[in-house]
């Protein structure tokens, strides 16, 4: 594993945390997460399959981890705390940080937590049922500036909770 340059100072508190599932993030949606971690000095951790560049901050780093189906997920999952974000759009990954006693966030804005998350992964769940058996079911719309302006004003409502 490799991480970028400098950590976070020792009094950040270890529920202040938010994780990336940044395979497959946007880029817009990860340069929202750079200037909100330095804006906020909340630490922000990259965990991708492949090496990335992150801006030069002692509160943002990236962790490359070996390939392989769902690698990048179980270490979040290992890795992540109550009190916690995760921001992915991969549903079972949602369920099982929810289930560590954290929250997580899609890209396009869509807060998953204990109330929700098990409802949503059952319809993915179906959704999968039928179009393994042929259905045509679509694919979400293109991502656009409504979806960045969503996850941009969930993560600071996200950030400002956490500061009371």
């Amino acid at each position: 594993m490799t991480s970028s340059d400098g950590a976070p100072p020792a009094s950040v508190p270890p529920g202040a945390g938010i994780w990336v599932d940044a395979d497959a993030c946007p880029v817009v949606v990860k340069e929202i997460l750079y200037r909100a971690a330095m804006r906020t000095c909340t630490r922000l951790t990259l965990v991708a399959n492949q090496a990335l560049s992150v801006p030069p901050s002692p509160w943002i780093r990236a962790i490359q981890v070996p390939r392989g189906f769902d690698v990048a997920d179980n270490h979040i999952v290992a890795a992540i705390g109550a009190g916690e974000l995760a921001v992915t759009a991969d549903l079972p990954l949602a369920a099982a940080v929810v289930d560590k006693g954290a929250e997580a966030l899609n890209p396009r804005g869509e807060l998953y937590h204990r109330g929700n998350v098990r409802e949503l992964l059952d319809l993915r769940n179906f959704m999968d049922t039928l179009r393994s058996a042929g259905m045509q079911t679509g694919g979400p719309p293109a991502f656009g500036q409504a979806d960045r302006q969503r996850f941009a004003g969930q993560l600071d409502r996200w950030l400002a909770a956490r500061r009371r």
